[in-house]
C-alpha cells in the first residue's frame, strides 16, 4: 500500500511538472496572428521560428542571451576557483580557528538578497558601474561563492589527510598540493558547483532588473520580462517562445553533464 501511494504522489508531482511545459511548447508553436487569446490546449500550427525570431531580434533577447551566457560561464568558473581556494585553506591550511572562516563565508548564504539592493544600487551609481557588464560580473561571484564553498567544502573534508602529509614530506608546496592533488580528485564536486552556480546566474532576475537597464548588458532573464512588458501585442505565442530559448542553456547543462552532477552531489553529501 505504501509503495502504490509513493508512486501516486510520484505520477501526481510529474504530471503538474508537465501539463504547464506541454502549453508551454504548444503555444510557443501557435502562429502569433492566430493566437485567440486563450491557452491552446492542441498543436494549431508550426510557427515557432517566427516566434523565436521576432523575441530574439526585435525584442532584443539575443543580446540579454549572450550576456547571459558570459556572466555565467565567467562568474562560475571564477567563483568555484575562489571556492575552491577558501575550501582549500579552511580544510588543509594551519589557519587559525577555521570555524569561524567557515561560518563567516557561508553566512553569504544565509541573508536574503533583497537587504542587499539598494545599498548595491547607490554604491553601483556613485562607482559608475550601474549597467556595465563589469558590476554585474562581481557582484555574481561575490553571490555564488559562499554556496560553492560550502559544497566544495565538504567534499575536500572527506580526503584523507595523508594525501597532504605525504605530499610535504616529499617537499611540495601548498600551491602544488591545491593544483596537482586536490583540484584534480575533486573534479566531480568542482563540476557540480559550477553546474549550480550556472543555474543560479543564468536565472538570475532580481539583480539583473536592479543593476542594469540595456539590452546588451541586462541578463536574459530581465530581457524576458521586458519582452512580456514591451512586446505583449505581439502576442503570448513570441514570450512562450522567449522563454523557451531561454531555458535551453541549463536544461542542455543538466542532460549533457547528468552523470558528473550526480558524482559530485554524491560526494559533497558523505
Amino acid at each position: 500500500m505504501g509503495r502504490v501511494v509513493r508512486h501516486l504522489f510520484v505520477t501526481g508531482c510529474v504530471v503538474l511538472w508537465l501539463v504547464p511545459l506541454y502549453l508551454l511548447v504548444v503555444n510557443a508553436l501557435t502562429p502569433a496572428a492566430e493566437y485567440e487569446g486563450r491557452p491552446d490546449w492542441t498543436f494549431q500550427g508550426f510557427d515557432f521560428v517566427d516566434n523565436a525570431r521576432t523575441a530574439w531580434t526585435e525584442a532584443g533577447i539575443g543580446d540579454s542571451f549572450q550576456a547571459s551566457l558570459l556572466y555565467s560561464v565567467v562568474c562560475g568558473l571564477l567563483a568555484v576557483l575562489v571556492a575552491a581556494m577558501a575550501a582549500f585553506a579552511v580544510v588543509v591550511l594551519p589557519v587559525p580557528r577555521p570555524a569561524f572562516w567557515f561560518w563567516l563565508i557561508y553566512s553569504g548564504t544565509l541573508f536574503p538578497l533583497q537587504i542587499f539592493l539598494a545599498p548595491l544600487f547607490g554604491l553601483y551609481a556613485d562607482a559608475n558601474l550601474y549597467d556595465t557588464r563589469l558590476g554585474l560580473m562581481l557582484v555574481y561571484v561575490a553571490w555564488a561563492i559562499p554556496f560553492a564553498f560550502f559544497l566544495i567544502r565538504n567534499q575536500m573534508t572527506t580526503m584523507p589527510p595523508e594525501l597532504t602529509e605525504a605530499a610535504l614530506i616529499d617537499g611540495a608546496s601548498f600551491g602544488r598540493i591545491f593544483w596537482q592533488i586536490h583540484v584534480p580528485l575533486m573534479r566531480a564536486g568542482l563540476g557540480a558547483a559550477f553546474i549550480f552556480q550556472f543555474t543560479a546566474v543564468w536565472n538570475d532576475l532580481l539583480l539583473g532588473i536592479t543593476l542594469s537597464r540595456s539590452a546588451d548588458v541586462q541578463p536574459v532573464m530581465a530581457a524576458l520580462t521586458t519582452l512580456n512588458n514591451a512586446y505583449s501585442s505581439a502576442g503570448p505565442p513570441v514570450i512562450l517562445a522567449g522563454a523557451l530559448i531561454v531555458s535551453a542553456p541549463t536544461l542542455l547543462l543538466f542532460l549533457v553533464f547528468r552523470g558528473l552532477f550526480l558524482r559530485g552531489i554524491t560526494a559533497s553529501a558523505r
